[in-house]
């Protein structure tokens, strides 16, 4: 009788925010500015790899957006689970939301030029674009079709990493979990936090487990 050994396929997807960045700490709508980790973004991100390394996690393929702080987060989380050789793949649709002409304004001075309330709501809701920027709906919009074309048939094949921003991974969540635009103002991802999925074969979604 012949036995198959092989080892069974699991489907999983990590998304990890990057390490806190420069403008982070400064208190800075960011969006699509390229602001560098700082240290302690570099440490959060290292000890994001560490987390997954304690549970002997290896990736066959991962993703960043186009941003220098989910790229070197990317880097520092694959370096600490010892898969230095594995090269992140690069997508735009990945990068933050737009933040259009709140971008790099600390919330002091943006809540003296439109106010509290506005600008609040241009944070959190789903549908409300600051300026020349981004709703949640809109990045819902490009980071979707992304995610089906580009990231779900790799996960049906093996585990994956995806390193990205704060909004953008809300938008990408919210598709996951079937949240209600309700429900996804209230959804917050701190700088290094860890959300895993495991997919079933017909790509349902069958276990979720959130590392904060």
């Amino acid at each position: 009788m012949i036995h198959d050994c092989k080892a069974p396929v699991t489907r999983r997807l990590v998304l990890v925010r990057h390490g806190q960045s420069v403008a982070n700490r400064s208190g800075l709508f960011t969006g699509l500015l390229d602001s560098p980790l700082t240290e302690q973004g570099r440490m959060e991100a290292e000890a994001a790899g560490r987390r997954l390394a304690e549970r002997r996690w290896r990736f066959s393929v991962a993703f960043t957006s186009t941003l220098t702080r989910a790229v070197v987060s990317g880097r520092l989380i694959l370096d600490a689970l010892g898969q230095p050789g594995l090269i992140p793949q690069r997508f735009a649709a990945l990068d933050e939301r737009d933040y259009g002409d709140l971008s790099g304004l600390d919330k002091t001075t943006a809540d003296a030029r439109w106010g509290a309330v506005r600008i609040e709501t241009w944070r959190r809701s789903y549908a409300e674009a600051p300026p020349n920027g981004e709703s949640l709906r809109d990045t819902v919009a490009r980071i979707v079709p992304c995610y089906l074309r580009s990231i779900l048939p790799v996960v049906m094949g093996g585990d994956v990493l995806v390193v990205a921003h704060g909004n953008c991974l809300r938008a990408l969540v919210m598709a996951l979990e079937d949240l209600s635009p309700a429900e996804v103002e209230d959804l917050e991802l701190t700088t290094g936090s860890v959300r895993i999925y495991e997919f079933a074969a017909d790509t349902t979604i069958k276990a979720r487990w959130i590392d904060a």
